[in-house]
C-alpha cells in the first residue's frame, strides 16, 4: 500500500513538471505560426503594391487576385480576424498592414523604412 502511494506521488510530481512545459510549447508553436502567417500576408500585400501600384482594398482581394491561395487563420482564434491598417495619406488602397487582434500578439508596427531592403529605397 505504501508503494502505491509513493508511485502516485512520483507520478504527480512528474506531471506537475511536464504539463506546464507542454502547454508552453503549444503557445510557442502558435506564436510561431502567427508570425509566419502575418509575414505571408504582409509579403502578399507588398507584391500587390509592387504589381498594381496600389494597396489592396480588402484582404480578400489578395486571394481573389491569387497573391494568396487562402487567407491564413489566426492560430489563437482559429479565424481570419486580422485587423488592417490603412496606408499613409496619398496612397491608393485600404490595406497597408495587418495585425493580430488586440490580444497583443503579432502587433509589430510597420514602417516603410523598416520593411525596405537595404538596396531599395523606402516606399513613399
Amino acid at each position: 500500500m505504501i508503494e502505491l502511494i509513493v508511485v502516485m506521488a512520483v507520478l504527480g510530481l512528474l506531471l506537475s513538471i511536464a504539463i506546464p512545459r507542454y502547454l508552453d510549447s503549444l503557445d510557442r508553436g502558435r506564436e510561431h505560426v502567427l508570425a509566419h502567417n502575418l509575414a505571408q500576408i504582409r509579403e502578399a500585400i507588398d507584391k500587390h503594391y509592387g504589381d498594381r501600384g496600389a494597396y489592396p482594398d480588402r484582404l480578400e482581394d489578395l486571394v481573389e487576385r491569387r497573391y494568396l491561395r487562402a487567407l491564413p487563420l489566426n492560430p489563437f482564434t482559429e479565424a481570419a480576424d486580422w485587423q488592417t491598417t490603412p496606408p499613409p495619406s496619398g496612397q491608393k488602397g485600404s490595406v497597408y498592414d495587418v495585425q493580430a487582434p488586440a490580444s497583443g500578439r503579432g502587433t509589430r508596427e510597420r514602417s516603410p523604412e523598416a520593411d525596405a531592403p537595404a538596396s531599395e529605397p523606402a516606399k513613399p
